[in-house]
């Protein structure tokens, strides 16, 4: 390929390229005007075509009154546009691409260059270099760096190294070819809690990274970056064993392969960051620290140089400030979300901004609230408060089709201006966007009467791929979908009765229905299975004869005596205004179980599930705990009550006088289980009678007022599954 830069220049590469996918004469009047240059100029880079075309097997003709052409064989045409469509080659007609690509070079090398040096790398002339020059100065100012002129010797960039690697990383991501990233969230298939499957998963995320420096689709906007140094440094990173490092996002790993790959660079050549004393004192004990420590160890081992401890800092900033897969839910984490309480009036701020009359319930979605915004908050607001850059390769389908929730994000957005004074970028809006839409998806599906889909999948390469696939399609519909592995032996009359549907790589003779996908499941196969589960989500469930009758009369029954159980047993508990909140804990636990270990266990989960964010609802009146729990046998709701009714005296209750417990048993009901506390949680807010009673009445009429609206959940119920 390098032939064709050798005899071809960028211009006439471009004139080539027209030529070859034309059958006949063209005029050249008409390439000049394809090309945005004079007749003249195309008239004098076709003067010295005809020598060079020779070695490709063909012939440069043209004809007075009718135009210029290429003669030659097919075959030999079709090689040699392959050459020049492979080539890097610039097409100097594309005036944003020509000044994407000068900035590409400026950044590459901060040394003086004189206009000449950019006027016959580009093609086009010394006054267009100019032109071009004072177009991207702007976009370099944003990030401190200046275009100096020196007369005489040429044009350099001025500023420190922070702004210029800023630059850098920036110029990468918003050039990144985000077709590959997308590919990057779904190119794996591995168990994670496998350790070779982890080790394969590694490497593929290093491929992904490589493919991105050698993709040629995007003009090889990577060649900014080091093949050789990000081959090493991915080879680094792999040797780094901590679990956070493993946690990463596909897309969060390559934009810490990319940081390092440039700092690695610049080291190496001399090019240091400005000391900050100030920012090591404040990193030197943070936990992200030490895992940057170990990167840095292993990148001065395998470069062989000494790293600054500026460049830690860095790299630690870079750490705290990613996307993680899985938010850590362990007792540290857990401990520093305690000592971070700000953060947690953040959130409550932003789902009030987004609907105040769904803010409620939206609160007690712990998926939506611990594991979706306290886990994506945290690394937001260290990325925004330095000025780090996140791609989203999903915007603009996000902004299409999610219109109206991105723009109710763009207003939650505006929490964090006005407390932080950070502008938030339409990348982040975007997976903000993508947080309050799932939630908003979760909550609807509580209040329509819908049921969990079951699914089949079938491969013709067999049941492993079929669990591959299975895998993929977890990760999209686990909330609304229980799919299972299958063979095409394994499609006995007896699944298939109870199967809503297949899912299948080949066509099936079987009398159910089906639906046909490739392997490695597209997005539209991902949007054909979606419609089909909304539609059997909402279709009774299969019955098989007089089984299925009797398993549903079994189910009727399980949940009548699950009700008729909190009825008779619901906990009552009067307590002086003065208790704290660990005696109450204790006086909860004492009245729910005869036994110690079990009352130990009811005090910690509570303990925790309240240290992931505070449940007193002080508008409201009450304080709702709940969380689940192997403390007790059954679903269990409590109410605890002041004596007078006064306001509970210590500051944590906010000056509330009613406490609800509501536990969940860790068994196999859960799911049942979960939806009958989640109807009595939701019913709380909406219907003012049951608070009322809850707030101020006595234990008959609690357990009267909780009777009628378990019977309604019952009913709904009936109506679902009949």
């Amino acid at each position: 390929m390098r032939e064709i830069k050798v005899d071809f220049s960028s211009r006439m590469q471009q004139i080539l390229k027209i030529l070859l996918k034309q059958n006949g004469a063209v005029p050249v009047k008409i390439l000049a005007e394809q090309m945005g240059i004079s007749k003249r100029t195309v008239q004098r880079e076709l003067e010295t075509i005809a020598r060079p075309l020779k070695k490709y097997g063909l012939e440069f003709c043209s004809k007075a009154g009718s135009g210029v052409w290429l003669e030659g064989e097919a075959a030999d045409k079709e090689r040699m546009l392959s050459l020049l469509e492979a080539e890097d080659g610039l097409d100097i007609t594309d005036k944003a691409e020509r000044r994407k690509r000068l900035v590409l070079e400026i950044l590459k090398d901060k040394t003086v260059k004189k206009l000449y040096y950019y006027s016959q790398l580009f093609g086009v002339s010394e006054a267009t270099i100019s032109t071009d020059l004072e177009s991207v100065e702007g976009w370099l100012s944003d990030f401190g760096l200046k275009v100096v002129r020196k007369p005489g010797l040429g044009i350099c960039i001025d500023g420190n190294e922070g702004n210029f690697r800023q630059a850098l990383r920036a110029f990468i991501d918003e050039n990144m070819n985000s077709a590959i990233v997308r590919n990057m969230y779904t190119s794996t298939g591995e168990d994670p809690a496998d350790s070779q499957g982890q080790h394969r998963l590694e490497t593929g995320q290093g491929c992904q990274i490589l493919k991105l420096v050698e993709d040629q689709s995007d003009k090889n906007i990577y060649r900014v970056l080091d093949e050789g140094i990000m081959k090493r440094v991915i080879s680094s990173l792999h040797r780094v064993t901590d679990k956070r490092l493993r946690n990463l996002t596909e897309q969060s790993y390559t934009g810490l392969v990319i940081h390092v790959t440039i700092a690695v660079n610049r080291i190496l050549k001399q090019e240091l960051m400005e000391e900050n004393p100030k920012l090591l004192e404040n990193m030197e004990q943070d936990e992200d620290f030490r895992l940057a420590n170990q990167i840095i160890r292993q990148l001065e081992q395998e470069f062989q140089v000494s790293i600054p401890r500026e460049e830690t800092a860095y790299i630690c900033l870079h750490i705290k400030g990613a996307k993680v897969q899985q938010y850590e839910g362990d007792g540290v984490s857990r401990e520093m979300i305690q000592e971070y309480r700000e953060l947690w009036d953040l959130v409550n701020e932003m789902i009030d901004r987004y609907d105040p009359e769904v803010a409620y319930a939206l609160k007690q979605d712990e998926e939506f609230v611990v594991w979706g915004l306290v886990a994506h908050l945290q690394p937001t607001l260290i990325r925004l408060s330095n000025h780090m850059a996140i791609q989203n390769p999903l915007l603009e389908h996000i902004k299409t089709e999610y219109g109206e929730t991105y723009e109710r994000c763009v207003n939650v957005a505006n929490v964090i201006k006005e407390r932080y004074g950070y502008e938030v970028p339409e990348a982040e809006i975007g997976f903000l966007a993508i947080h309050f839409g799932a939630a908003m998806v979760r909550l609807e599906n509580r209040h329509e009467n819908k049921r969990k889909v079951l699914i089949g999948v079938v491969c013709a390469s067999g049941v492993g791929i079929s669990r591959l696939m299975v895998s993929k399609l977890d990760r999209y519909f686990s909330d609304g979908a229980e799919i299972r592995a299958f063979g095409t032996f394994d499609l006995s009359p007896y699944v298939l009765e109870r199967l809503d549907f297949l899912i299948s790589t080949l066509p099936l003779q079987e009398e159910i229905e089906s639906v046909l996908v490739s392997p490695l499941l597209t997005d539209d196969d991902i949007d054909r299975i979606r419609r089909r589960i909304s539609y059997y989500a909402r279709m009774p469930q299969k019955q098989s004869g007089e089984d299925g009758f009797t398993r549903q009369l079994e189910q009727v029954n399980f949940i009548a005596t699950q009700i008729k159980r909190m009825i008779q047993e619901m906990g009552y508990l009067l307590v002086s205004p003065e208790i704290s909140f660990p005696e109450l804990l204790l006086a909860i636990s004492e009245m729910l179980s005869l036994y110690h270990d079990r009352r130990h266990q009811i005090q910690e989960d509570l303990t925790k599930r309240e240290r992931l964010g505070s449940q007193v609802f002080a508008e409201f009146g009450f304080a709702l705990l709940h969380a689940k729990t192997k403390g007790v046998g059954k679903p269990s709701f409590s109410v605890c009550q002041t004596k007078g009714f006064l306001p509970f005296q210590d500051a944590y209750f906010k000056g509330i006088s009613v406490v609800i417990v509501m536990l969940l048993p860790e068994d196999e009901h859960i799911e049942e289980n979960r939806e009958i506390l989640g109807f009595l949680s939701e019913t709380l807010v909406e219907e003012y009678e049951f608070l009322d009673t809850v707030s101020g009445g006595s234990k008959e009429e609690i357990q009267g007022i909780l009777s009628k609206y378990l019977k309604k959940f019952f009913n709904q119920y009936l109506d679902r599954v009949s």
